[in-house]
């Protein structure tokens, strides 16, 4: 049985801030493509399980949020981006909505070293602005661990924009794994 013509078409108007959702959380465009296909796919196949009371975008982002994980507990282990890696691929400044490409870079330098369980929550509410409530219900986690979450994410972002590494108990998880 395939999917309703008006699912479909609800679920193509969500790929735009699918993508960018993805390419936001794994800093990669090949990979966020492959993130992004893989929770259509499964959108498409799950298709009768959606509630139409429910925003499709939270949904999707769901699937995408769960199909990361997924992929993150079978590799076992986080890459970081690099600055200069950042200068070296030219859709790293494509599509740039900051006025300078360096405050850009700096930005996804400074995400890439944000904890995962900061900066998908951030990135959710910030980029995404999905209520916290549905960024509880894309992570399955509780409402006040999101704002929590949100809000050390937010100071830890701040001090590595402004030159300093955060030293505060808050910050755990800024370091590296390579």
């Amino acid at each position: 049985m395939t999917a309703p013509t008006a699912f479909r078409q609800q679920l193509l108007s969500t790929i735009p801030r699918l993508r960018r959702y993805a390419r936001s959380l794994v800093f990669d465009a090949s990979a966020a493509d492959d993130l992004v296909q893989t929770a259509l796919e499964r959108a498409l196949a799950h298709w009768h399980q959606f509630d139409q009371r429910r925003d499709i975008l939270v949904w999707v982002i769901s699937i995408a949020h769960n199909a990361h994980m997924d992929e993150r507990r079978r590799s076992s282990r986080m890459t970081s981006v690099e600055p200069q890696d950042l200068q070296d691929g030219p859709e790293a400044l494509q599509a740039s909505t900051l006025p300078d490409p360096g405050l850009r870079m700096d930005l996804l330098a400074a995400l890439a070293q944000l904890p995962v369980e900061q900066r998908e929550p951030l990135l959710l509410v910030t980029l995404e602005q999905l209520s916290y409530a549905e960024c509880a219900e894309v992570l399955r986690i509780p409402v006040g661990t999101v704002m929590s979450r949100v809000s050390r994410g937010r100071a830890v972002l701040r001090a590595l924009l402004d030159g300093h590494a955060p030293a505060t108990p808050g910050t755990r998880g800024l370091r590296r794994v390579v």
